[in-house]
């Protein structure tokens, strides 16, 4: 990690410093915010001790980030649109960063310490999007391209239904338990509370088969939590460093000559395909652009040049900081990285400049592709090449250094350990009228840990807060003599406020900071 600071100025090193405390410190919060959440009902039920149910979900919160990949990650990175990423400055990046990780922490650390299950994720989202939207004012650009608005549908979706989900499907495990697995009486133990199994047998701890299936859902819980929000920090860390230190950071430096050669590969495979696919882009790219597409998949640039005084103009503008991203500068971006990456063994050969411009031509002609595959005529087959095509075009773009990974799971471990009790208290004992009983949380943590896992695994961002919080709301109102009203109420105006208050805080701290620029 030391060689990050031996090329910077004292400054710039200091600035780098704080940026990556800032982000840890929004980890260490999101920690003991949202992971309340995972421990309350393994606490509530006895399954565990407070004090084991801490540690086995800061393992297992660790566990996950350090195993969850980085799709998550990249979805948060990418709500920023493409030509903001690629073209904003050092000063406004800085900003743009203090601004929505201060936002975030605001917002995270006033609901904790009302004990209100509010989402990190939704505040992470809303602090995106108020700096966005602030960027698109100051800079009189459309406000319809402020934001990666397809990105952005796809993680609202997703935001939205997930909370549904965990309602239904844990309402539906804990009606399915008590209609079919209370044949017995020793099933029946199932549906008693810590205090009615007390009363009822003497003792305080589920039955010794139940306890197991609390103990393993709450860890997986924990792994899924992990595994996508431990990934949203990650994200945050690489913009910090491709902004601050762009030199060693915005591509993968320690990329061998074999994932140089697969995105070189890819960047061929999909000049291969829009030469034969010449007809699917005439109604995006326009006749006159669509002529352009080299006729041959390794065309020289003085050939493609020739063709057309475009190109030229196009050249020119990818070789400047400001490259702004459609598809038909992606096809002549295609074959100006062609030549950079071609017989590339190391990322080293390149200077810092030719490193910035791999980038950002990289991130644009997958970001071109991307928008290929959606059009209605592409079939099932190509979309998924093209997909295919994507990962290995991003695979030393979206990256991230093993150290950074295990600071994130660090972090996020270390405020689960600290913070967790006022959140759970609010969880455990006054979502619903009565106390939680076996199957509940059992139902509630398997919903929670199945629905995350499965969002972590496609990429997408979800609350584990709200997915959690819905699920234990769905066990009461079905099988625990409903909720209390005013405990969901405030969860609820937490829920609606989240997103406004994020999107005016982020905007109005970044409108501030670039006023002191």
């Amino acid at each position: 990690m030391l060689h990050l600071f031996t090329s910077l100025e004292f400054h710039t090193g200091l600035i780098l410093v704080i940026s990556l405390i800032f982000v840890l410190i929004y980890e260490i919060v999101n920690g003991f915010h949202d992971t309340a959440n995972a421990v309350a009902t393994v606490i509530y039920t006895r399954a565990l001790r407070s004090q084991l149910a801490v540690a086995m979900s800061g393992v297992f919160n660790f566990l996950g980030v350090i195993m969850g990949g980085l799709s998550v990650a990249y979805s948060i990175v990418h709500l920023f649109p493409t030509d903001l990423l690629l073209n904003v400055n050092f000063s406004h990046g800085l900003a743009m960063m203090f601004s929505m990780l201060l936002a975030a922490l605001l917002w995270n650390l006033g609901t904790w310490y009302f004990g209100l299950p509010a989402s990190s994720s939704h505040t992470l989202i809303g602090a995106i999007i108020g700096i966005g939207l602030t960027n698109a004012l100051v800079t009189d650009s459309s406000v319809m391209q402020a934001l990666n608005i397809p990105k952005l549908i796809e993680i609202f979706i997703s935001l939205i239904i997930s909370p549904v989900i965990g309602l239904v499907l844990a309402s539906a495990m804990v009606f399915l338990l008590r209609h079919y697995w209370s044949r017995t009486k020793k099933r029946r133990r199932i549906h008693l509370t810590p205090v009615e199994r007390e009363k009822k047998d003497g003792k305080r701890k589920p039955p010794f088969w139940t306890r197991i299936a609390l103990i393993l859902s709450a860890a997986g819980v924990n792994f899924s939590h992990g595994a996508n929000d431990g990934q949203k920090g990650i994200g945050l860390i690489m913009l910090v460093l491709i902004g601050v230190t762009p030199t060693g950071f915005v591509v993968n430096m320690n990329a061998s000559g074999y994932d140089i050669s697969r995105t070189s590969d890819a960047v061929n495979h999909l000049q291969k395909y829009y030469t034969q696919h010449h007809h699917a882009f005439i109604h995006v790219v326009g006749h006159e652009q669509a002529a352009l597409i080299p006729s041959t998949p390794h065309a020289s640039l003085d050939v493609l040049q020739a063709k057309d005084q475009v190109l030229v103009d196009q050249e020119e503008e990818a070789l400047t900081q400001v490259f702004h991203c459609n598809v038909p500068r992606a096809l002549f971006a295609i074959n100006r990285v062609s030549l950079l990456l071609s017989n590339l063994e190391s990322y080293n050969q390149l200077n810092s400049e030719q490193r910035s411009q791999v980038r950002r031509l990289l991130m644009c002609i997958a970001d071109t592709a991307d928008k290929v595959a959606k059009l209605p005529e592409i079939p099932a087959t190509d979309k998924r090449f093209l997909a295919d095509l994507c990962q290995d075009l991003l695979y030393t773009v979206e990256y991230a250094p093993m150290w950074i990974i295990i600071a994130v799971a660090l972090a996020l471990a270390l405020g689960t350990m600290i913070g967790w009790r006022r959140v759970a208290t609010t969880i455990g004992e006054k979502i619903g009228k009565k106390g939680m009983t076996y199957a509940q949380g059992l139902s509630a943590q398997m919903t929670a840990a199945v629905s995350i896992g499965v969002a972590s695994y496609t990429g997408m961002p979800v609350s584990t807060t709200h997915v959690l919080s819905s699920a234990v709301t769905g066990t009461m109102l079905v099988d625990g003599g409903g909720v209390q009203g005013k405990t969901v109420q405030n969860i609820l105006i937490a829920w609606v406020l989240t997103l406004p208050v994020a999107i005016v805080l982020a905007g109005s701290l970044y409108w501030l900071s670039l006023k002191l620029i």
